[in-house]
């Protein structure tokens, strides 16, 4: 509770007496629940949403209004994910620890060291050949909990993992085939859409290849395995990557 200030309290020099500039402050910061937190109403979350949505189908590339995508529509799947992480020894760990994948916490050089088939070293061959970085990552803004923007937060950033994992590519077949798995396993809004309406803009070829090869298996996929953000990646580097698939229960890629 705020405490009320004496109304004998000496105006501020401005004319504002000093509960009115208390007022005025903790409007400003009550809400600021992490750096880069950005407070919005319902009703600016479903504007962001739909002006977020409509870019993002007009430019899948456009990462920054996929992130406000995932973020401002993420409120019943997010909470979820979290819980089946708090239920989950590995998850719960990462959950209180909060590691995060960027360059500054990978050691790239050991990566690229590790045997190949191994989770680093197949990581860092997709980063370099795809010519991707783990820093491109937007930060959270518009999820009103820090918990839960931890919780996309790493979601983003072990999205490269499940290309990994997945054996996919970061063209546009590869990325409707990641959304389908993600769809299946997160719940998140933004995935379906993405699953939805990716493959709009793909070949007849490839859509065919699609809708009897790929989608069918990332459905299964998705089903079968266990929560992707239940994974410490960052102490599986040495696993082979067909070991881990068959831990979590990915089945091998058609």
């Amino acid at each position: 509770g705020r405490a009320c200030l004496s109304h004998t309290e000496p105006r501020a020099r401005d004319g504002r007496s000093g509960e009115e500039e208390e007022e005025e402050e903790e409007e400003e910061g009550r809400y600021q629940l992490y750096p880069g937190h950005i407070p919005t109403s319902p009703l600016q979350k479903a504007l962001l949403a739909a002006g977020s949505a409509f870019m993002a189908l007009c430019d899948p590339y456009r990462h920054d209004m996929v992130a406000v995508l995932g973020e401002t529509t993420g409120c019943l799947a997010l909470p979820n994910l979290r819980d089946k992480m708090k239920h989950h020894p590995e998850g719960y760990r990462i959950l209180q620890e909060r590691p995060r994948i960027r360059l500054s916490t990978l050691d790239m050089a050991r990566l690229r060291g590790l045997p190949d088939g191994s989770l680093g070293r197949e990581y860092v061959r997709f980063l370099e050949n795809n010519k991707v970085s783990p820093d491109t990552r937007m930060p959270p803004k518009f999820v009103d909990d820090e918990e839960l923007a931890y919780v996309i937060q790493r979601y983003r950033e072990v999205h490269d993992l499940m290309h990994t994992l997945l054996g996919m590519p970061t063209n546009m077949l590869g990325e409707v085939v990641v959304k389908w798995f993600e769809a299946i396993q997160t719940g998140l809004p933004m995935c379906v859409l993405g699953a939805a309406f990716g493959p709009v803009r793909l070949s007849a070829r490839k859509l065919q290849v699609l809708a009897t090869e790929l989608v069918p298996w990332a459905i299964r996929s998705g089903r079968n395995a266990s929560c992707i953000l239940n994974v410490y990646y960052e102490q599986r580097w040495e696993q082979p990557v067909e070991s881990l698939r068959e831990e979590i229960g990915i089945f091998p890629p058609p």
